[in-house]
């Protein structure tokens, strides 16, 4: 590695001592696909999923990469971390008890010091020297090792360490610490999908996708999902047909709570968890292992990898064959998020950054990660680095400016644009005309037919007025004010309120009907734009 490239990768580093997230480009409700291609590559593509009625429940991203770049490594600094080393050791023992003891008194957190890049090529020696960074500043080895509780040591270098505030400060100031801040928290952001993709894949060999053909399905590639977890028992993890596993694979199958070595085959090559860090309250309920509570994860896993699965529906909707955008390649399983509901989960950044650190030792190829925290990108620039491929969800805000979120240039930041299916529902009106929304809900029996009146509510977000109102038996055509709001978090609240003020079924207005609900698959609820609420609204009037 030439010294002017060092020299340009340090300044990065100290940019991204300060680096903020910046306003990023509108993201648009739907799905999104961004495909590169270049002569280095078999293979790449990266794809967002956002709720729909496709059986997929939240954005995820992708990417899978025929690219097996390998960037060499070089030390050219071993005898200054040699010499650093001997004096970070030596200093520790010429501090006095004070300063061991200080900041006893006060509590302490989990900080995460970054050192740029690694200077020898051996993990213990780069372990050693985290542990004789500490040691100086916390006054003995054996604090150090108290204290510590990550060493990344395959990829850049650095450490995660429970310190107090002043003890972090003293960590900073050491020569070689580029940086030290708080751990931040993490967030989580079709049977059809890919055929509309143009990625095609059927049993007639005839009918596949050029490119996918080509790249063997992502054959020999290993896809890293950082995510909740995994589900090992799904048909989409079967590994009937595999062959061996890349003999390159240096990675491990840790086991834990209901997920044992078994849980990993020839499909999932391996599995880590990362729980250090995650408040208690979002591990209980949870597995303390990579086994996947949430669900998360495994959508994610399976829209990335996902082996064919035979007549996959939704309810009994968009019934087809199954599979993820490359369904040949490998799968390595690292659990990063926690809790027991999606809308309320959450992860470390510390142990997101080993879960980078331990990618680059595995020989992962592509990482796929869909949450969001205000990472400064250590982990992922020095991947990408490594050449890996990083892909990030840009997450669930929007259609509104400024609603991007993971955007860092050196990764693909998989935003969202549109599908060709719908999910059609009539809604027939007694003066003979028909109109059309979306809707997930299914029935073949138990249906009853017959017209009901149409009612206007439209607030049904709040219960009171809804219930005050005379809906017994009849339609509710409501709306949400706010059109930029992101209407569907409010349909759930809208179908229980209309459920419990006696209403026979729901019309829900909103921005945009690209994006369908899990809501509405128990109780009728019919999502349409507002041009065709215009024509509802102007119908009621008429008719009274």
């Amino acid at each position: 590695m030439s010294s002017k490239f060092l020299t340009k990768l340090r300044a990065i580093n100290l940019i991204l001592l300060g680096h903020e997230q910046l306003p990023g480009p509108r993201s648009r409700g739907g799905l999104s696909l961004s495909l590169s291609l270049s002569l280095s590559l078999s293979l790449s593509l990266s794809i967002s999923i956002y709720t729909k009625k496709d059986q997929h429940l939240k954005a995820a991203a992708c990417s899978v990469s025929a690219t097996r770049r390998k960037m060499e490594s070089q030390s050219s600094l071993s005898h200054l971390f040699t010499l650093f080393l001997l004096l970070a050791l030596l200093s520790s023992g010429l501090h006095c008890k004070g300063l061991a003891d200080s900041g006893a008194t006060e509590t302490t957190k989990l900080y995460i010091a970054y050192m740029g890049e690694k200077q020898h090529e051996d993990p213990e020696l780069v372990t050693a020297l985290h542990h004789g960074v500490l040691s100086s500043a916390l006054g003995s080895k054996e604090a150090a090792l108290r204290s510590i509780v990550h060493s990344y040591r395959h990829g850049f270098s650095g450490f995660a360490a429970m310190l107090t505030d002043s003890q972090a400060k003293r960590v900073a100031e050491l020569p070689g610490v580029l940086g030290v801040r708080l751990s931040s928290t993490l967030q989580l952001q079709t049977t059809r999908s890919w055929d509309f993709l143009g990625l095609g894949h059927h049993l007639d060999s005839r009918s596949n996708s050029e490119l996918l053909r080509k790249a063997n399905g992502g054959d020999g590639i290993i896809i890293g999902i950082m995510d909740s977890g995994i589900w090992p028992e799904a048909d989409s993890f079967n590994d009937r047909g595999y062959g061996p596993i890349p003999s390159r694979w240096k990675g491990t199958c840790q086991t834990g709570e209901q997920f044992n070595a078994s849980h990993c085959n020839r499909k999932i090559i391996g599995a880590r968890w990362y729980s250090t860090g995650v408040a208690d309250d979002y591990l209980k309920g949870e597995h303390l292992s990579a086994r996947d509570q949430l669900g998360h994860g495994t959508h994610v896993a399976s829209t990335a990898a996902g082996s064919y699965v035979r007549n996959a529906s939704y309810q009994g909707l968009g019934r087809g064959w199954a599979r993820g955008g490359a369904p040949r390649a490998r799968l390595a399983v690292y659990k990063v998020l926690w809790g027991t509901d999606l809308s309320n989960s959450t992860g470390s950044e510390a142990g997101l950054l080993k879960a980078f650190d331990h990618a680059a030792h595995d020989g992962v190829d592509v990482v796929c990660l869909s949450l969001y925290f205000r990472e400064r990108s250590w982990g992922s620039l020095d991947a990408v680095l490594k050449g890996i491929t990083v892909v990030y969800a840009a997450g669930n805000g929007g259609p509104f400016p400024q609603s991007v979120v993971n955007a860092a240039p050196w990764v693909i930041t998989v935003a969202a644009s549109t599908i060709d299916r719908a999910f059609p529902t009539d809604i027939t009106l007694a003066d003979n005309r028909t109109l059309v929304g979306q809707a997930l809900y299914y029935r073949t029996a138990g249906v009853e037919d017959g017209f009901k009146e149409l009612v206007v509510a439209a607030q049904c977000e709040n219960e009171e007025l809804l219930s005050a109102s005379n809906v017994t038996g009849k339609v509710v055509l409501c709306y949400h004010a706010n059109v930029l709001a992101g209407a569907l978090q409010n349909i759930g609240v809208a179908i229980s309120n209309v459920i419990r003020a006696g209403g026979a079924a729901l019309i829900f207005a909103q921005y945009t009907t690209n994006q369908l609900p899990q809501y509405g698959t128990n109780f009728p609820c019919i999502l349409i734009d507002f041009e065709t609420q215009q024509e509802l609204l102007e119908y009621v009037g008429a008719s009274r």
